[in-house]
């Protein structure tokens, strides 16, 4: 009869089992439990906290409790970017970018050496547990996570095909069945958080929440798209104005705005997908004013889905980010939260296609942000996702640690780049990479701990920071970034302290310094393709340049 009575108050059993666990917690290790929060295509000022329209009160209470850092970096595209942040090396030298002469890019094999974060945690006493998007290669549980919740259909959000728990496939979801991906991710984290609390308590644990949004097509829960259906109709040239202006007032940024590149469209040309969208699509950032009045309803929809998708993140994250508080592990929980490159310009339908009869947002539509709200999502910064311009590498980075960073509120502007995760995080816990696999040293990975700028606002001097993507190229040495756009483009440079939103090219005013620096990047690129081509297998070598090309 008590286990029946307990079962008629599920609230009240529930609180219990927290207040034990939260009591537990109480004699848990000095370690501290790490949360990494990774966005998927979100523009470096869509946060409120960064300047952004969009609702997103959790993250605004992470950076209000703790820090952010107004010049990190990504590496412009999905898997590059999760090999860097899992591993601490750039991409292309553990083979996730593409490197000529062997397989590479979303087809590459991690050499031996190059471990995941949650193998080198797991040697501390860590719990690793993984919720969502994976684009790695192997299998989560092959590479250190003890749970894992994997969807690889980054074409619906509503009914994905192909997901897996703990790396076994699980059915397809059915349609209308009010399954939402962002909201799934959570779900999955919070069932580890509390299984920690119950099981695990002694040790510390690490949760990789990496989210699917607010990555193409665009779509989210109706109650989510209304808050901003009228928001976003001043157009993007008028809010691209007033997110710099916020920028500015917070401090994150002090540069002139750059002017959109009108010409500039999506970085791959699916004509026949933009006509599938109907007369409302566009595919260049025209001046708003000169949009019909069908084109600014339709860009106007899409942003607020985009804003829509923004917002249902922070939503569950802030579940997430109870269930830890519930569980009395908050105060010694490092998070960190950023996004994997800047807002995207790409368009294509994809998946089930496009049916532009069904309600914009829907599990029966396929739209993409496009370069015009892409612009206004990447402000103040040029370019967009793949380009490494700023818009397309910039991201937010807020790091919170109640019991470890006594700041509260501030800003941090030395650089950083994502190969600096690995460093730091180690450095915090008392970590260590291997020194040797099989016999040989290990290669020095670029990254640098910033847990000394967690203190204090002070720069982390990097000998540099180094960028490749289909062409796409730049180096960044102190304050000095070359940059271009396409592999026969020549380099520009630019003075970031004066001029990150890189209009004022100095490569004829300086012409050493350009020299220099691209000798520098060669020298950089060709010791990358050295390192991926030192272990490859003759048939990765074989193989290289074949087979289909990734999706993002």
């Amino acid at each position: 009869m008590a286990s029946l009575a307990i079962l008629r108050r599920p609230a009240v059993f529930a609180l219990a089992l927290l207040a034990a666990a939260a009591t537990a917690w109480a004699a848990a290790p000095s370690k501290p439990n790490i949360l990494i929060i990774l966005a998927d295509d979100m523009g470096f000022s869509d946060a409120g906290c960064y300047g952004g329209e969009v609702a997103t009160p959790n993250l605004d209470a992470l950076a209000k409790g703790g820090l952010r850092f107004t010049q990190f970096y990504n590496t412009a595209r999905c898997w590059p970017s999760r090999g860097a942040l899992l591993t601490g090396y750039y991409a292309q030298e553990i083979r996730r970018d593409t490197v000529p002469g062997v397989i590479s890019g979303g087809r590459g094999i991690r050499p031996g050496w190059a471990k995941l974060l949650p193998e080198m945690l797991k040697q501390l006493g860590y719990r690793t547990y993984h919720s969502g998007k994976w684009h790695v290669d192997g299998k989560p549980l092959q590479n250190g996570f003890d749970h894992s919740y994997d969807i690889e259909d980054h074409n619906h959000n509503f009914n994905p095909q192909n997901l897996f728990e703990d790396d076994q496939k699980l059915p397809p979801v059915k349609p209308d069945s009010g399954y939402y991906t962002t909201t799934a991710y959570a779900d999955h984290a919070i069932k580890c958080l509390q299984e920690h609390a119950a099981k695990y308590s002694d040790q510390p644990f690490f949760e990789y929440l990496a989210f699917t949004c607010p990555h193409f097509p665009l779509q989210a829960r109706p109650e989510d798209i209304a808050k901003y259906r009228d928001r976003f109709r001043k157009g993007w040239d008028v809010l691209r104005q007033e997110r710099w202006q916020r920028l500015s007032s917070m401090g994150i940024v002090d540069c002139a705005l750059s002017p959109i590149e009108r010409s500039v469209g999506p970085p791959y040309a699916f004509p026949k997908d933009v006509a599938l969208l109907g007369p409302g699509e566009i595919d260049r950032p025209v001046p708003w004013a000169d949009l019909t009045d069908v084109q600014r309803d339709f860009q106007a929809t899409k942003m607020a889905i985009h804003a829509a998708m923004v917002d249902r993140m922070d939503q569950e994250i802030g579940r997430v980010l109870a269930q830890i508080k519930a569980m009395g592990a908050y105060e010694n929980t490092i998070v960190l939260f950023l996004s994997d490159n800047g807002a995207s310009a790409e368009m294509m339908v994809r998946g089930d296609g496009h049916d532009p009869s069904a309600p914009p947002g829907s599990a029966k539509t396929f739209l993409c942000l496009g370069p015009g709200f892409s612009s206004l999502a990447n402000t103040p910064f040029r370019r967009h996702k793949t380009w490494t311009h700023e818009g397309g590498i910039a991201t937010p980075l807020i790091v919170e640690w109640p019991k470890g960073i006594a700041a509260r509120g501030e800003l941090r502007h030395t650089p950083g780049h994502l190969v600096d995760v690995v460093p730091t995080l180690l450095d915090i816990v008392g970590g260590k990479r291997l020194d040797t696999w099989e016999g040989q040293p290990t290669p020095t990975p670029p990254g640098r701990s910033l847990a000394a700028a967690l203190a204090k606002d002070i720069t982390i001097p990097h000998p540099s920071i180094w960028w490749q993507h289909e062409g796409n190229r730049a180096l960044r040495v102190g304050d000095w970034k070359i940059v271009a756009a396409g592999e026969k483009s020549p380099w520009e440079l630019y003075d970031l302290s004066k001029d990150r939103g890189e209009q004022n090219d100095l490569a004829s005013t300086q012409p050493e310094r350009l020299k220099d620096m691209a000798a520098q990047w060669e020298k950089q690129t060709e010791e990358y393709r050295a390192l991926a081509l030192k272990d490859a297998t003759p048939e990765m070598k074989s193989k290289a340049g074949k087979g289909k090309k990734e999706a993002d």
